[in-house]
């Protein structure tokens, strides 16, 4: 059986490849023990979602699982409206709109339209400034189609063992892991 990529990864793995080894190692820990204030904020961004108190009305969907067999993926989407076919994406203080952003939209994108669902728009939505950010649908932007599909295959062929690693020092200081990642590279 092929092993599915969660799509939470492909933001990780553009900020760091090496997050996703690290997150793994500790994913039946403490948040606390690594998470900082960032990923504490976020996550409260998503405590409606994630406990389907976003809406009531049975034409959105909240914290639904989808899963995209074409690109081997599988995670949960924040929110759709079936009726507006409108695929939202959650998150706190926006400050630029990351590839990784997009690529996890993309992601929930190929699910939904796998399992049958019609998405006709998509967006990213800060909460923090209650504001909403439209993203092109993926065949309305071949260049960052090609760029998430790229992505995957990194993915997929990514080894901690390969050689030539170089760590960038400025992501480095903002990442989770770096008191548990190798000093020498930071």
């Amino acid at each position: 059986m092929e092993n599915y990529i969660p799509i939470s990864y492909i933001n990780d793995f553009i900020f760091c490849p090496r997050s996703i080894y690290n997150h793994q190692m500790y994913q039946n820990r403490d948040e606390l023990v690594y998470q900082g204030e960032v990923q504490t904020k976020g996550k409260a961004a998503h405590i409606n979602i994630d406990n389907k108190r976003y809406s009531d009305k049975k034409n959105v969907l909240q914290n639904f699982e989808v899963y995209s067999v074409k690109y081997q993926l599988f995670g949960k989407i924040d929110v759709f409206d079936i009726e507006k076919g409108l695929l939202t994406e959650r998150k706190n203080n926006i400050k630029t709109i990351y590839d990784g952003f997009i690529f996890q939209l993309y992601a929930q994108y190929f699910g939904l339209a796998e399992m049958g669902y019609q998405v006709k728009e998509m967006a990213l939505y800060d909460f923090s400034k209650n504001r909403m950010y439209p993203i092109q649908l993926p065949e309305n932007n071949r260049i960052m189609k090609q760029k998430f599909e790229n992505t995957l295959e990194e993915i997929n062929e990514f080894s901690l063992l390969r050689k030539g690693f170089s760590a960038n020092k400025f992501k480095c200081v903002k990442c989770i892991y770096n008191l548990l990642c190798d000093a020498s590279l930071c």
